[in-house]
């Protein structure tokens, strides 16, 4: 055990009291030459926030004082939560006084506090920042006589920074830069910062994407080295290789992706055996043969985690000669793929199965809309064009339905969620926002890859090797009491809140279907769950009802799945060793992955409110329908038909003086007692747009006859 080791367990044995630093030395009879060492330790310790020093100089770990570390969220309004290291404690709200100089990111230790008469939540106040995240912001400089401020991009961060003139460096007014903090911000205090570099124009949308990319810290340009690797592959399939694979060839093997997906990852063969029975291929392309471990290309794809899509382009997690091209199953190429062969009787029981590296070469680029037009409408050309799949398409689309029974029986939620596209001209901007429907084919391809995940999670589990695991961890009671208490409002309620089955959820998710009330519904039981994560431990995935799940399908665009498909070679080859290293790789990349995930998720968001934006910028003064999709304390938020989603502040309701009523999610009038509620109905008019922070502002439409 090393010193740093010794010292944490001796400070959080129960009979330990804080001690001061000689009182330690004396403690653990330390000589002379080791309180140098110690004292180094200590200080360590400190910094990393697992002891910290009390007032009056004595040591003492952080929980034996009733004191939660964890990272600061922060809010537009200049408040701010901390989110727990310890997952068991709940959030803590920490007012704009009580940051403390805090800023979003940090990591921090906060005292608890009770809350006080204006608030029931669990409070807090920082007493020391650990580690700071903002080193770098980006935001607009807005000039004065005297002096200029940085006005930050993230949402998040609430406090302007303050730059002197001769911090420029050749920033103007109105620019968008990135300033680095020189001074961080007090109790009241803007933090100080100077001009490090120049993105761009505040008013060009490029310069927004831009920020957002930076921000969200998603790189956008491989290494040279990286680059030059990948142009190095060798494309050529070798007999050596073809011969010890399983090959496949031979089979009608077909892709089905988007119309301008590039990176084909996953091909499917289906056969209908004459016992009633379905043989389900499932052929994943075998990127692992290309990127080798602890390779530059391997690294930068861990590094970044997943690829990131935005409306017209996707930042790729492997360069393109790999992903659109080498590894892309594409039609009528020899590929090498990792493949799973099922076979499903009629109840959707996968009674058997066998993974194989195998070689595929398929037979057809196929579309969603087109084998949904087939399939839904019976589309004589498209019927035509592909007579010689039809057999084969409508098994596709008798065992998805099979499949899906048997995920709605253990009680899988399934939230159909009105998707939306963004419609790009040739210029790259924005010129309509449309519904994106999961029709028939997507839901084929969905209830394969599910059952191959599946698959693969409870093989690799019971196989008792190392794995990688796509884990949804059960909804926190107070969370679920309080959408139990929500949906009250609508004539639903659960049953058995305290010991939640996912059946129950969907049990709701099937009353709502195609109501006013849906999409509202469907959008806070969502918030209700805890986001879905990797671990290398194996736990149920809530939300599919599922006892063993993984990401094995993805492999060009998910780096977890990348990592399992060479755990999953090494083993079905008996070459699997150095399981404890491989378990201590699996955390890490475990955790890495989740992280990466967020980032990407959270700026594919912001990408596309700030196209979507850009589209509603055209149509200031239109008038729309729409419904209230959330209920805050300044305003109401109303989603349109499109999906766009706009705020009407409480500044825009003059009719009456409105408060909110938190409990009941609705804003109600003072002296009319008009009521605004999450799924109203409502007409509005768009005021106004600012593309730049993705804000839309509606107000509500008035009757005739009203000032």
């Amino acid at each position: 055990m090393s010193i740093k080791e010794r010292l944490v367990t001796f400070m959080s044995d129960d009979a330990y009291k804080p001690m001061l630093i000689g009182e330690i030395f004396k403690e653990l009879n330390t000589t002379k030459d080791m309180k140098r060492e110690i004292t180094k330790i200590l200080n360590e310790l400190e910094e990393e926030g697992k002891i910290i020093k009390t007032r009056n100089e004595r040591y003492v770990i952080p929980e034996k004082s009733d004191l939660i570390i964890g990272t600061i969220q922060g809010s537009q309004k200049g408040f701010g939560f901390l989110i727990p290291d310890n997952t068991d404690i709940k959030d803590l709200f920490i007012s704009p006084v009580d940051l403390n100089g805090a800023m979003n990111k940090d990591r921090v230790i906060v005292r608890p506090m009770k809350g006080n008469g204006n608030t029931k939540k669990p409070s807090g106040e920082v007493i020391k920042i650990l580690t700071r995240a903002n080193h770098e912001i980006i935001g607009t400089l807005q000039e004065t006589k005297n002096f200029g401020f940085v006005l930050p991009d993230d949402k998040r961060i609430s406090q302007d920074v303050f730059v002197s003139k001769s911090d420029f460096n050749g920033a103007k007014n109105g620019q968008t830069v990135i300033v680095k903090i020189v001074e961080w911000p007090g109790k009241r205090r803007n933090p100080e910062g100077v001009v490090k570099s120049i993105l761009g124009s505040s008013d060009d949308i490029r310069t927004f994407i831009l920020s957002a990319l930076i921000r969200n810290e998603i790189r956008t340009k491989f290494p040279n080295k990286v680059q030059r690797e990948a142009s190095e592959i060798d494309r050529e399939i070798t007999k050596e290789e073809i011969d010890r694979r399983k090959d496949f060839r031979d089979y009608q093997i077909v892709t089905i992706d988007g119309a301008d997906a590039k990176d084909l990852d996953d091909a499917i063969h289906i056969i209908k055996k004459d016992n009633g029975k379905y043989e389900l291929g499932i052929h994943i392309a075998d990127v692992t043969h290309y990127v080798r471990e602890e390779s530059p290309l391997d690294k930068e794809a861990f590094t970044r985690g997943t690829s990131v899509y935005m409306p017209g382009e996707v930042i790729p997690m492997l360069p393109k000669e790999l992903s659109n091209g080498v590894c892309s199953l594409s039609q009528g190429e020899d590929k090498l793929t990792l493949s799973v062969v099922m076979t499903v009787d009629g109840k959707g029981k996968v009674s058997d199965f066998g993974i194989y590296e195998g070689i595929i070469n398929s037979k057809s680029r196929l579309v969603y809309d087109d084998v949904s037009d087939v399939l839904e409408n019976e589309d004589e050309a498209m019927s035509e064009k592909y007579k010689d799949l039809l057999e084969d398409f409508k098994n596709m689309e008798t065992l998805a339905k099979i499949l899906k029974k048997k995920r709605d029986d253990r009680g899988c939620i399934d939230f159909d969620f009105q998707e939306a596209k963004i419609v790009l001209d040739e210029d790259g901007r924005a010129v309509d926002v449309a519904k994106y429907d999961r029709r028939i084919a997507n839901r084929i391809i969905e209830e394969f890859m599910i059952a191959c995940n599946e698959t693969i999670a409870e093989n690799m589990f019971w196989s008792k090797v190392p794995f990688l695991y796509r884990i949804h961890e059960s909804p926190d009671s107070d969370r679920i009491t309080e959408f139990n208490r929500f949906i009250a409002n609508f004539g639903y309620f659960l049953k058995g809140t305290a010991n939640l089955h996912p059946k129950e959820l969907q049990s709701i998710t099937n009353k709502i279907k195609g109501k006013k009330e849906e999409t509202v519904i469907n959008t806070i039981m969502l918030r209700s769950l805890k986001k879905a994560i990797y671990s290398n431990s194996q736990e149920k995935h809530f939300g599919l009802a599922s006892d063993y799940y993984c990401h094995f399908t993805s492999p060009i665009r998910r780096y977890p799945d990348l990592q399992i498909h060479r755990i999953i070679k090494e083993f079905i080859n008996g070459r699997l060793k150095d399981i404890s290293k491989l378990e201590t790789r699996l955390a890490l990349v475990a955790d890495q992955c989740s992280i990466n995930e967020r980032k990407a998720a959270q700026l594919e968001r912001e990408v596309d409110d700030i196209k979507a934006a850009e589209y509603m910028s055209e149509h200031i003064g239109e008038e729309y329908e729409g419904v209230i999709s959330s209920v805050t304390s300044f305003g109401v938020f109303v989603e349109l038909d499109n999906t766009v989603e706009g705020l009407i502040h409480i500044s825009n309701m003059t009719d009456d003086y409105y408060f909110y009523d938190e409990r009941n999610y609705s804003m109600i009038g003072e002296m009319t007692k008009k009521t605004y509620k999450i799924g109203d109905v409502v007409n509005v008019k768009l005021v106004s747009v600012n593309i730049q922070r993705a804000e839309i502002d509606f107000a509500f439409c008035r009757n005739k006859g009203e000032k």
